[in-house]
């Protein structure tokens, strides 16, 4: 699906919020007109003020696709236009401006195959959580190996469903590093991102990647798909999604 100037706009309904980490929430949102999507796509979110002044922002879709309803999984940014509605206003029953999918480029089916090679930066986990949700509820055997990188151990989104996942031994492998902590698991890492990470992420793989997904901010997209080319990686399978500065 390609983003497409003529998506509509329509309302959603938030059906349910759900905290993540101290500063990321889930919302919840059944669509008046229910889209078909695939894991990697975002959506466009518009508010409107009393005065007519609207606030736009794009947001990865953390559902799978087979999901009835729309996650969204918003991290509070202070000095952010949407996102501080979403924390401080937003309740069940509120109904919200939206348009998608978009994005065509950033998006993984289980008819894709695999291996794959995922790697996130703090919130650029979302959409790589819809790829590994799809997997989980298509039953695929496609082997993933999912690096995950944040500060502290508070701020793992979809901390316990990843290492549920993890544990289940089923070709899904989360590798996550802590830049700003000790690690919690014997597994796990205490840094950033670097090649020798992603060539014990590889070892984990049966085989090279078939494609890799680098998703965060624009300094962690640059670093890691370089430690990605490092480590052997050819760039033509590299797909990358960035955010912020």
């Amino acid at each position: 699906m390609s983003e497409a100037p003529q998506s509509p706009w329509q309302t959603a309904k938030i059906t349910r919020i759900e905290k993540r980490t101290p500063r990321v929430t889930s919302f919840f949102f059944a669509l008046s007109r229910p889209f078909a999507y695939r894991a990697g796509q975002h959506v466009d979110v518009r508010l409107t003020a009393p005065d007519g002044y609207q606030a736009r922002r794009s947001y990865s879709i953390a559902s799978a696709p087979e999901s009835v309803t729309i996650e969204l999984a918003i991290e509070k940014l202070d000095d952010g236009e949407v996102s501080p509605f979403f924390h401080e206003v937003a309740v069940v029953g509120d109904e919200i401006e939206l348009r998608g999918p978009l994005g065509g480029h950033f998006v993984w089916s289980d008819s894709d195959g695999g291996p794959l090679l995922l790697v996130g930066g703090g919130s650029g986990v979302v959409p790589l959580m819809a790829m590994v949700r799809h997997r989980t509820l298509r039953k695929s055997v496609a082997p993933v190996a999912l690096m995950f990188s944040v500060r502290v151990w508070d701020e793992v989104i979809f901390r316990d469903e990843l290492i549920g996942l993890d544990d289940r031994r089923d070709g899904f492998d989360l590798v996550l590093t802590l830049t700003r902590e000790a690690p919690h698991r014997p597994s796990d890492y205490s840094r950033r991102i670097d090649t020798a990470m992603v060539m014990q992420a590889l070892a984990r793989l049966p085989q090279p990647p078939a494609l890799a997904f680098v998703c965060g901010s624009n300094a962690f997209v640059s670093a890691a798909a370089q430690a990605l080319i490092d480590a052997g990686i050819s760039a033509d399978i590299i797909r990358t999604e960035r955010y912020g500065v």
